[in-house]
């Protein structure tokens, strides 16, 4: 399989001071910004396959690490809840000079989007939620799934993250997707070296017992609070995505005033990696309508 770098060819790795957190970045690009956010545990190289390919449709794509990630700060003197991740976002989008931007959240990522939009909606141009967290209606059934859902998300990445080895990294990965072999050497020690720098293994253990935690679901958009989210906006799941199943994010959309629905097939959690052909298909698609 070719290296996941000859995607990027084009793209920049770039570092911003965001209001005094450092943050790493891969960027391509001229036009509205379009920012691009992974989720927990994971790094700029989730949208690895995505960045050049937006640009190259008339925007700055941009795919950050956000904080306590990647090559981004991690500080140990905050909380890792929902609004931290919404305050880097903002602090990032004023570094760059973004008034507004497209955000583009996967998993943890679409958590920090649909935050965002609530407290800032005059600053998003839209959204797109692949595979993401960040809702949580109220019927029964919905309520258990979640709460099973945050607790295997912790232990899985908890599990790769406390006394990381190769392995743990591996399966941890091989648990994002669909086809396990996607899950390549190469990806596998990409996230190993970030999780085994000496701030990655200070700051996981703190962020990996907050970020799932039960203070954090306070967070979670409802659906009086989804129906008030009148921004466009794009759904796009995965048939075989191992957490939220495909029918609730659909519910999502009927919910949301704006938004619309998309199913990728043949992929896991990561369908912006998987299935890139087609994901930057429906965001580009998305973006130009």
């Amino acid at each position: 399989m070719m290296s996941f770098w000859t995607d990027a060819l084009g793209a920049q790795v770039k570092y911003y001071d965001a209001g005094g957190w450092r943050t790493r970045v891969l960027e391509a690009g001229e036009g509205t910004p379009v920012i691009m956010m992974h989720g927990l545990s994971g790094h700029a190289e989730g949208f690895i396959r995505n960045v050049v390919p937006i640009s190259q449709a008339g925007f700055r794509a941009i795919s950050m690490d956000a904080i306590g990630h990647g090559l981004s700060a991690k500080p140990l003197d905050v909380t890792y809840h929902a609004p931290l991740f919404v305050e880097h976002l903002k602090r990032f989008m004023d570094a760059i000079g973004a008034e507004k931007a497209h955000l583009v959240g996967q998993s943890l990522g679409g958590w920090t989007a649909f935050n965002f939009a609530q407290a800032y909606p005059d600053r998003v141009a839209s959204l797109i939620s692949i595979t993401g967290a960040g809702f949580l209606l109220s019927d029964a059934e919905s309520q258990a799934e979640s709460a099973r859902i945050h607790q295997q998300v912790k232990n899985v990445t908890k599990k790769a993250s406390e006394a990381p080895t190769r392995d743990k990294v591996k399966e941890r990965l091989q648990w994002l997707m669909w086809d396990k072999s996607v899950a390549t050497d190469e990806l596998v020690d990409t996230r190993f070296h970030f999780f085994m720098l000496p701030d990655s293994r200070a700051a996981m253990p703190k962020m990996v017992e907050e970020q799932p935690g039960e203070e954090n679901r306070k967070y979670l958009l409802d659906e009086a609070q989804l129906a008030k989210l009148d921004i466009r906006t794009k759904i796009i799941w995965s048939d075989h995505n191992p957490t939220t199943p495909w029918t609730v994010a659909k519910k999502v959309s009927e919910i949301m005033p704006n938004a619309d629905f998309s199913l990728v097939e043949s992929a896991g959690h990561w369908p912006q990696f998987e299935q890139a052909d087609a994901v930057n298909r429906l965001v580009i698609d998305f973006l130009k309508g």
